[in-house]
């Protein structure tokens, strides 16, 4: 049915129910998974009245490298989770991006049948003022996707 899975991971613990999960189907289905986390863009505010903020690139590369080191951090955790289950799996980072489209867009270009990630759970306000990717993933994918939670 599926031969390739992506797992989306945030590294919350509501999103290592997502990968369990992930990895258990994969496991039982034999097929191979694509590991994603996305991080955002380094918000800059302007416009706001009295304050105009103009970043360094040393305040940016820094904000990268430590962006870089938390999603190697993610990555490597549910690599390891992979590896015990004996799924083969790869990894990706996608830095400074909107996470629902570079997840989706990962998805398409790696030829996988089905996205796997937890949400959790918000309604109502919480969920107006947080947003959700899970929602927004569901919403705009062509390709099925599995909400854990």
């Amino acid at each position: 049915m599926y031969k390739r899975i992506l797992i989306s991971t945030d590294g919350s613990e509501v999103a290592q129910k997502g990968v369990d999960h992930g990895l258990a189907l994969a496991k039982a289905l034999g097929v191979d998974v694509t590991i994603i986390t996305v991080t955002e863009r380094f918000q800059v505010y302007s416009g706001v009245v009295g304050y105009d903020l103009a970043w360094s690139g040393a305040v940016l590369d820094e904000y990268a490298q430590g962006q870089k080191k938390a999603a190697d951090g993610i990555l490597s955790g549910a690599r390891q989770s992979a590896e015990r289950l004996g799924v083969t799996v790869d990894t990706l980072h996608v830095p400074d991006a909107e996470v629902a489209e570079a997840i989706i867009a990962a998805a398409k270009e790696r030829n996988c049948g089905l996205i796997v990630m937890a949400s959790h759970g918000r309604r109502g306000l919480g969920r107006l003022m947080l947003g959700s990717k899970a929602s927004e993933v569901l919403t705009h994918s062509d390709i099925p996707v599995l909400i854990v939670r």
